[in-house]
């Protein structure tokens, strides 16, 4: 009972050692290795829950840790991205830009670390979402220099190289995960093809977005779940 008891925090601290791996490859503009790391660790992030679940071992420590990891894989890693980005754009913006804006990058981190706080205490969220989870705020970022190192598309490219749309997107992230939109969420509790049909249609267009689109099926994808929970409220309050 004793090693049963450590295994879900155990796998928190992997999801924090994930996050610190991938902060010093953003740190090196590799995003591609940040970005694996950070999915290493959102999946490491799932899985603590689960054993703790399956263990009968949660404890309020499990979910001080599982936030605190989660402010640094899903928190600070995107903001330092997003700095990344904004910083190596600098060339197009007006004077003054390099010495202020791309620190403007971190708001996401600030806007990561108040959600995380808040869904400790907030009791609404148990079987779903209010407001975009860090994870995939995370991923939705951290996709974006992807997208541009291996798009074909100019417009594409124009957006993600335009520190104004720069600051757009940061502004957004940081308000999504704080809003007061209902989120459904991906757990399937029954095996039940009626109480998981929103969860089984989502997962197979996240598949088809992904094979088809690779790196800009990510953005999509997380466009996609927003539009598709917004959609499903009004369904239910009909």
């Amino acid at each position: 009972m004793t090693i049963k008891k450590h295994i879900p925090n155990l796998i928190t601290l992997l999801n924090l050692f994930c996050g610190c791996i991938a902060l010093v490859f953003a740190f090196n503009k590799d995003f591609e290795m940040a970005f694996y790391f950070v999915c290493l660790g959102i999946f490491l992030d799932f899985f603590d829950g689960f054993f703790a679940r399956l263990f009968r071992v949660s404890s309020p420590l499990g979910l001080q840790l599982d936030s605190l990891a989660d402010m640094v894989t899903s928190g600070v890693v995107p903001g330092l991205v997003m700095f990344q980005m904004m910083i190596s754009h600098a060339t197009t913006a007006p004077a003054g830009y390099l010495q202020f804006f791309p620190y403007l990058g971190f708001v996401i981190a600030l806007g990561s670390c108040y959600r995380l706080a808040n869904f400790n205490i907030d009791t609404r969220q148990t079987d779903s979402f209010i407001g975009l989870p860090t994870p995939a705020n995370a991923l939705f970022i951290l996709s974006l220099p992807l997208v541009l190192k291996y798009t074909d598309s100019i417009f594409i490219v124009e957006l993600l190289t335009n520190p104004w749309f720069l600051l757009v997107l940061t502004v957004l992230s940081a308000f999504m995960l704080n809003a007061e939109i209902p989120l459904f969420s991906l757990k399937i509790k029954k095996f039940s093809f009626k109480e998981n049909t929103l969860q089984i249609v989502f997962l197979i267009c996240a598949f088809l977005l992904l094979v088809f689109f690779r790196y800009l099926g990510i953005p999509l994808l997380i466009l996609f779940y927003v539009l598709l929970s917004v959609l499903n409220n009004k369904v239910v309050k009909k």
